[in-house]
């Protein structure tokens, strides 16, 4: 999603329609944890997570700077010292290598251009034992309202993530309309 559509990323009405909140809350976070949300956009996890890491850090990843500049002002804004945006390329993540304890995509990894690029540098930079948490529109339910496009099944999703090297772990039925699926690093 391009910046000008940073306003359908904060809409009121988000954490109803997709229980953002549990996303945060199902989240396997600890204090010192290193989190890089990737494709953060205006900041909508990134600074929630923030505050539940005080002693970690949250790198907020982006290919677009006006998301970057979004996210960073406001942190600024709310006080929030412990969020480092991160200009990524559309190949490349650029996490520091073995740093990230968490990623997060929320409905990103379907707007890659490079997915087996992306996740080989998202996995560059996990530790080990690091866990990825991918949410993704359900794309087994016809009854979920968004364009097939910007869905994926359970299958396809962990037959990706195990060609680049990570287990799955669990898929939790947390959310009404997304699949929360944990995967790690061996």
């Amino acid at each position: 999603m391009g910046h000008l559509g940073a306003g359908w990323l904060e809409r009121p009405t988000r954490e109803a329609e997709e229980r953002t909140d549990l996303v945060l809350d199902n989240l396997p976070l600890e204090a010192d944890h290193v989190v890089a949300d990737i494709g953060a956009g205006t900041g909508y996890f990134s600074l929630p997570i923030a505050r539940r890491v005080l002693k970690g850090r949250v790198l907020a990843v982006d290919i677009q700077q006006e998301m970057l500049d979004i996210v960073a002002s406001q942190a600024t804004s709310a006080g929030i010292a412990n969020v480092e945006p991160l200009l990524a390329t559309e190949t490349d993540p650029r996490l520091p290598p073995g740093a990230v304890d968490l990623v997060l995509m929320v409905d990103a990894y379907h707007e890659f251009s490079f997915p087996l690029e992306v996740m080989t540098g998202i996995v560059r930079g996990l530790k080990t034992g690091g866990r990825v948490v991918l949410i993704e529109y359900r794309g087994e339910d016809p009854r979920v309202p968004i364009l097939e496009l910007h869905k994926m099944t359970q299958v396809q999703a962990r037959k990706e993530m195990t060609a680049v090297g990570l287990e799955w772990v669990e898929t939790r039925d947390v959310l009404p309309q997304q699949h929360f699926m944990v995967f790690r690093k061996p």
